[in-house]
């Protein structure tokens, strides 16, 4: 476990324009953040690399991007304006709110008086008004999750799609849900982003799915540079289950603030699209499910061998975005003492998620020539890599250098005055700090060659054909 806080990470986030409070120049609104510069490359990548996974590495799942705005509906079948709701207590001493699972011992976790009200429910979904006249009939919630909408075109998909069972349906998107007390910097906020996948099978063939998805995703994680010993699998016991749920299984990440959820892995079973299809009496449906008149589509498939219609069991693997961001974040921060007795921060970002995968330096901010070559040499990397190439012109070589430690960019080049001569480089390595003298001259002219130019890690020789995989993988 890396020894640093969450105001660490904070501070960094702020300082070098990860990530601001949103409103900020008006006190802020909490549980809202805003992505800034380096925040949103690095979140898009991690994004990118979720999405490569699901849809560009598999055959049998497709993506989708519903509406946010959801049919009240929709989240009334599946129960949220019944059972989407915490548990709420107020402090009479201090007037602060708080769920009553954060409530130890009896005591207000902020002013530690005793004197609390009894629990009562509390709503966690957002309401709006649809339309031109609010006459309390026309609204739709903002979505508390990105799932529904998934059940909701489960039949679209499949009439538009070649696939049968098993098979998912993939989304990432924003959800909102009216937190009682958002905590704990990004990991618990009011607007927030999912990554989420519901995968179809057949009603005998979950365990061993979810069981498959469990340890897809945990190896996934750890493909995202999270090490082993700061992961833990939760096996939610029987009595702690959604309603829902057959087995749930949540990945749990060591945090500054505490061991907590990262992703759930669950099995859903017949639930979701039993609760939204028409037709419910004809169909054998396992879970318990509110009586639907409304639906106009029968979610079920039809067994090609019995001729029987079946409603699929769902796994779902969901991971929150923002949760994912601020593990990565923890895992790559550290802090190293130099010889100089100095120190230096730098974030040791799996390349594929670095916000900037390479900086091109001028050695001399004022000097025409050297400026030229390497805006040059900026625009020949940008057309070959998929990510952000940075031209860091600031004049002052050691800062240049500490800037992209700090931020995670794998590779620096420093263009100087050599480079006119000879097209020779010098290439830092981040992590390494190790630096080599390469020429580029025939690699710049025909890119088609990518050979090596960038010296990265212990190898300190990178082909662009590497390189350009580190914001595909």
């Amino acid at each position: 476990m890396n020894n640093h806080t969450m105001e660490d990470l904070v501070s960094l986030c702020k300082r070098r324009g990860f990530i601001f409070q949103s409103n900020d120049i008006y006190g802020g609104l909490q549980g809202l953040y805003d992505y800034g510069p380096l925040g949103v490359e690095l979140k898009n990548n991690l994004k990118k690399s979720w999405w490569k996974s699901m849809i560009y590495e598999r055959d049998d799942i497709e993506g989708i991007d519903s509406s946010i705005l959801t049919n009240p509906l929709v989240l009334k079948y599946s129960g949220h304006e019944d059972t989407f709701s915490d548990p709420l207590l107020d402090c009479r001493n201090c007037n602060s709110r708080w769920r009553a699972d954060h409530i130890q011992d009896g005591k207000c976790p902020g002013c530690g008086s005793s004197d609390l009200t009894d629990p009562r429910p509390f709503n966690l979904m957002f309401k709006t008004n649809v339309g031109p006249v609010e006459d309390g009939n026309s609204f739709a919630y903002l979505r508390p999750e990105t799932a529904q909408n998934i059940f909701t075109n489960f039949k679209n998909v499949l009439d538009s799609t070649p696939h049968s069972l098993p098979f998912g349906i993939a989304q990432m998107g924003k959800a909102f849900r009216n937190e009682i007390t958002p905590r704990n910097f990004i990991f618990r906020v009011r607007e927030f982003e999912q990554m989420e996948l519901e995968f179809f099978v057949k009603p005998g063939e979950d365990d061993e799915w979810h069981k498959t998805w469990t340890d897809l995703r945990l190896q996934w994680w750890e493909d995202q540079g999270l090490k082993k010993e700061n992961l833990e699998l939760y096996h939610v016991p029987n009595d702690e289950l959604a309603h829902y749920s057959k087995a749930t299984v949540d990945i749990m990440y060591k945090y500054p603030h505490g061991l907590e959820e990262l992703e759930g892995i669950a099995n859903r079973t017949d639930f979701d699209l039993g609760s939204h299809t028409k037709g419910q009496k004809e169909l054998k449906i396992s879970a318990k499910v509110t009586e639907n008149s409304q639906s106009n589509a029968k979610l079920a498939v039809q067994d090609l061998e019995t001729k029987e219609w079946l409603v699929p069991y769902v796994i779902e693997p969901s991971a929150g975005v923002d949760r994912g961001f601020l593990a990565v974040l923890n895992e790559a921060y550290r802090v190293e003492s130099l010889d100089n007795d100095k120190e230096r921060t730098v974030l040791s970002l799996k390349p594929h998620l670095s916000p900037i995968k390479v900086a091109v330096i001028p050695l001399k901010r004022n000097e025409s020539a050297i400026v030229e070559k390497s805006l040059d040499l900026k625009n020949t990397l940008q057309k070959t890599i998929s990510g952000r190439v940075l031209l860091e012109n600031t004049g002052n070589i050691g800062k240049s250098y500490r800037k992209h430690d700090e931020v995670g960019t794998p590779a620096c080049i420093t263009v100087d005055f050599q480079t006119i001569d000879d097209d020779t480089v010098t290439i830092r390595d981040r992590d390494s700090m190790e630096q080599k003298r390469v020429n580029i001259k025939n690699y710049m002219l025909d890119t088609k060659q990518k050979n090596n130019i960038i010296n990265v890690s212990n190898q300190l020789v990178l082909s662009l054909d590497i390189l350009e995989g580190y914001s595909n993988s």
